[in-house]
């Protein structure tokens, strides 16, 4: 079992804080976390920093931690500039960076990107290769239905050879179809139940098994939302609470596993049991305190 955490990005206007970004970081990589993500929302009335830029700034705070974004919603962007970015990311990290991927869902303010809402799907699958293409290719010849490029070269490529490691979010059971025919890996979501995500796992595991992958080599990861208190109404009312100010709506709190170290461990362990083998730790609030405390209180307790 590995464990990662979240990177704070919910800072409001003025209240970013260099020190104790770079301070929470280092701290993360001294405790022994594996790797920190980002996750991207662009629009939302709960302040989130951009994911490339707070990526570049905690590879400058860092020397082993992995960094991740969990995920990019791709159809959103060019995949030329998303190609540079995340090769440039991955170079100044010097080959720390994971890169998670997803459509979005049909629900997207396409409108607001200059995309067609009704291609959403071809634009992905088209804009990966493309992406793809930029990473691998010393002269680049495409043509599709969205975006050509012909005798054009990008450099540096990624650092990673021939690129990051790819995770694919999504539930729809295409989207997990889509995983596994080109990515590295699948994360389950934050805003899925252990049970949505158990059966999320099964599927993935059913098309593994009929492309005739080996599943040893597809990872599997969650996001869980989580909060430790001694009073677990506490850490519930709590987590319920930030869940809808980053939301905008209330009742999910159902998502998260919350409570005292013991029942945090608990959860975290159905988590593992439906297929987790690398769990996210994404605390809403007093992130350093909740890291410090699931460190030493439920991390060791799941080996």
């Amino acid at each position: 079992m590995r464990f990662a955490i979240s990177i704070p990005q919910g800072v409001g206007d003025g209240e970013f804080d260099p020190e104790t970004f770079r301070a929470h970081l280092r701290r993360a990589e001294a405790l022994g976390f594996e790797s920190a993500w980002t996750q991207e929302s662009t629009f939302g009335r709960s302040p989130s920093m951009a994911p490339n830029e707070t990526l570049a700034y905690a590879a400058a705070c860092t020397e082993r931690l992995r960094l991740g974004c969990a995920v990019y919603v791709t159809p959103l962007h060019s995949p030329i500039h998303l190609a540079k970015s995340i090769s440039t990311l991955d170079q100044l990290s010097r080959g720390r960076l994971e890169v998670g991927i997803g459509t979005g869902g049909s629900s997207r303010m396409f409108s607001a990107f200059g995309v067609d809402g009704e291609r959403f799907v071809g634009r992905f699958n088209e804009g990966l290769a493309l992406m793809k293409a930029c990473w691998t290719e010393p002269s680049i010849e495409f043509d599709g239905r969205f975006w050509q490029v012909l005798g054009a070269a990008m450099e540096p490529k990624p650092f990673q050879k021939p690129y990051p490691p790819l995770w694919f979010g999504g539930s729809h059971p295409a989207a997990l179809r889509r995983a596994v025919r080109h990515g590295d890996g699948f994360f389950g979501a934050g805003s899925s139940t252990t049970a949505q995500f158990a059966e999320q796992v099964r599927a993935v595991r059913q098309a593994l098994d009929e492309a005739g992958r080996d599943p040893a080599g597809f990872a599997i990861a969650k996001r869980v939302y989580i909060a430790i208190d001694d009073d677990p109404e506490q850490a519930r009312g709590r987590m319920d609470a930030a869940l809808e100010h980053h939301y905008g709506r209330a009742g999910l709190v159902t998502v998260a596993v919350t409570g005292d170290a013991d029942q945090c461990v608990s959860g975290l362990r159905e988590v593992a049991d439906g297929g987790a083998e690398l769990i996210q730790l994404n605390t809403l609030f007093d992130d350093g305190a909740q890291m410090e405390r699931l460190a030493a209180e439920v991390v060791p307790a799941l080996g």
